[in-house]
């Protein structure tokens, strides 16, 4: 009796599997010769993100950074493990507020710009709760 391979619940499966990898199966028993040629689909995964551990999605509520882009309904990627430097649009926390916002640091001063003339800009205070989540990366629009 042969002995039968078993794919239960111990079965990992392969960690290095990529969207290339996967083989086409033809309906009519034979492949063609373009079938080598055809380019695969776009993974936006791989597109768009670059540190898989570090990213995740927020969707956008507000109208604070029309002037950037960023609408009401837009998914946010954003990436922790970017340095949040002077200029980049990032996700924050003040004092338990969920913020988007362009940065703006100086020497010892912070300050996080709306892109809308509509809100102020606000001036963190040294002594506040303050804590930057990541980088906003890609915008994806809402339909």
């Amino acid at each position: 009796m042969e002995s039968q391979e078993g794919y239960g619940a111990f079965y990992k499966g392969t960690e290095n599997f990529m969207q290339h990898e996967v083989y086409r199966a033809n309906a009519t028993g034979f492949s063609t010769p373009a079938e080598d040629y055809m380019e695969r689909g776009i993974d936006l995964n791989e597109q768009l993100i670059k540190n898989k551990p570090a990213t995740f999605f927020c969707r956008m509520n507000g109208d604070s950074m029309e002037g950037a882009g960023i609408f009401s309904g837009d998914i946010l990627i954003v990436d922790r493990s970017i340095t949040n430097v002077n200029g980049k649009v990032i996700v924050a926390v003040l004092n338990g507020e969920m913020l988007v916002r362009r940065l703006d640091k100086s020497f010892n001063k912070i300050r996080l710009i709306p892109e809308t003339s509509k809100l102020a800009v606000i001036d963190v205070d040294p002594f506040s709760a303050f804590s930057v989540w990541g980088v906003v990366t890609y915008v994806v629009h809402a339909p």
